[in-house]
Formats: C-alpha cells, structure tokens, sequence
C-alpha cells in the first residue's frame, strides 16, 4: 500500500553542496551515520543470506555468492578482464584470500578460469551456466526481499532512493580509490 501522504521532494538532491562540513548538514549526518550503521549490523549477520538459505530450502554458501557477484559484475573497463585481482578488490579482501574463494567457487561448479585473450600469462575467469542460474536466482531474491522492505513505498520514493543510494555508492567507490 502506498505511503499516503509522502514527503514532498527536496529542492535538488537534498544534500548539501560539495565540500560542506557536518556542520552544513544538519541532522542529515548524524541520521546516514545511523542507517549505515544499521545496514553494516544486518550484513554482518548476513540477513540475506539466511533469508536466501530458508527460501531456497537448502543451504548456501555466501562465499560462493560473493564471487559470483564479483565476477557477474564483468571488468571495470572495455577491455578489462575479470581477473582474481578483481574479485579480491571488489570484495575487499587479500588476493590470497580471494584466489581460495575463487577456486572454491570453480570446485562447486560456478566459476571457470579461462586464459586470457589479451595476454596468454593471465587468466580471466567467467561464470558457468550453474554460475549464472545461482546468480539469476540471487537476484530475483534480493529484489523480492527489497520489494518487501519498501512495499509500502511509491514508486517514486523507490526510484528516488535507488538514485540517491547509486550515487553514494559512486561517491564511497571514488573516495575508496583516491
């Protein structure tokens, strides 16, 4: 059921401009810091994937979600390949650590090590079907659980925080890399 009475739309984007302290916000920072804190608490205790678990009657292994994630995701640039690099910064992890996920991945049938096109000494990696049906099915869950989480929300409160959530997404992924 859609809010009845939502909030009207801020001037702009709501935010205050580039380069304004905790002071220029108000309220406003204080409130992200919250939330963030909130969703760092949920993943930690990995909602999703126990909801994913409970829906799909079976177990599954998160570690193999997130390099399916990580590789779904494809190279950050034309011309890129996905590489192990690639998924160890995507998760955040040690290369080491994510050459373990990787080949634990490839063992369950989800993820192939392919040699590169561009350069015969790399290897890229690319999902298989099984890779792609676990990430389909994946997908389609997380957006069911999201769809419940904001079901009474407008469409526009929707589109909205889905434009509002990218670009701090941009903004985190720039100030990660500068």
């Amino acid at each position: 059921m859609p809010n009845p009475n939502p909030a009207p739309p801020p001037e702009g984007d709501g935010l205050p401009p580039r380069g304004a302290g905790p002071e220029d916000a108000g309220a406003a920072l204080p409130a992200i810091e919250r939330a963030m804190v909130r969703i760092r608490r949920s993943q930690t205790r990995r909602t999703l994937g126990r909801t994913l678990a409970r829906d799909l009657a079976r177990p599954v292994d998160l570690a193999h979600v997130a390099v399916v994630d990580a590789v779904e995701e494809g190279p950050d640039h034309p011309g890129h390949e996905v590489t192990v690099g690639a998924v160890a910064e995507r998760l955040g992890i040690d290369p080491s650590r994510a050459s373990r996920l990787v080949a634990d991945a490839i063992q369950a049938g989800y993820v192939l090590r392919v040699a590169s096109q561009a350069d015969g000494r790399r290897i890229r990696l690319e999902l298989t079907d099984p890779g792609r049906q676990l990430a389909g099915t994946v997908h389609h869950h997380r957006q069911a659980f999201f769809a419940r989480l904001t079901h009474d929300w407008t469409e526009q409160e929707r589109h909205q925080f889905a434009r509002l959530l990218t670009r701090f997404t941009h903004a985190l992924a720039d100030a990660s890399t500068s």
